[in-house]
């Protein structure tokens, strides 16, 4: 059985809407793409390289997918292996992609079977809407979380409309000079609660 990994960006208050740039998600009036820029230190880069090189399989919503496939193709300098690995893309519109090695899933069902089979682990980035499809039908193994030292109040947020009671674990974690907090947390069971009265 594979394991999904998110691997996200999130401000303090958990917004994950448009950390990379200013047009990159302008959805319900969002003025603040680009938030990750002034905190993203040589310490951020580089854990973002290392988990960009354990990448062997990725699993992306329909918008992040067409974000990744206008750029990445190009750029592989920093992602040697993006081009050749397989993407998963979960759409019910995305008829002929031309980005190599892309697989086109359609439902939740092809998720759950996807996740049964044998294979490399999944990472998603970005991927809001899909990353609460995920949480909801509790198929998240692992959260590789970014965490910036800003709130923004508004945006579209990681723990949404998706989320389910579950406990985590965290395995690793360093700070960046900038602040950047980088957890890496797995799957613990479920919520324990105090047995006080």
């Amino acid at each position: 059985m594979r394991k999904i990994i998110a691997v996200e960006f999130i401000t303090m208050d958990g917004v994950m809407q448009a950390p990379g740039g200013s047009k990159e998600d302008t959805a319900e009036g969002f003025k603040y793409g680009g938030w990750m820029s002034p905190y993203f230190d040589e310490t951020s880069g580089k854990e973002m390289e290392i988990q960009m090189g354990k990448t062997s399989a990725l699993l992306l919503g329909r918008r992040t997918y067409d974000i990744f496939a206008g750029y990445w193709p190009e750029h592989t300098a920093p992602w040697p292996q993006v081009n050749k690995i397989t993407k998963y893309v979960v759409s019910k519109t995305v008829k002929n992609p031309t980005w190599e090695n892309t697989v086109v899933l359609r439902d939740v069902e092809e998720l759950k079977e996807l996740k049964k089979s044998d294979g490399p682990d999944l990472q998603v980035y970005g991927s809001i809407d899909l990353l609460q499809t995920l949480m909801k039908h509790d198929l998240v193994d692992e959260f590789w979380l970014k965490i910036f030292p800003i709130t923004l109040g508004t945006g579209k947020r990681l723990f949404d409309q998706g989320t389910i009671p579950a406990a985590f674990k965290l395995f690793k974690s360093l700070i960046s000079p900038s602040g950047v907090i980088i957890a890496y947390y797995e799957r613990a069971g479920e919520v324990k609660t105090a047995d006080v009265e």
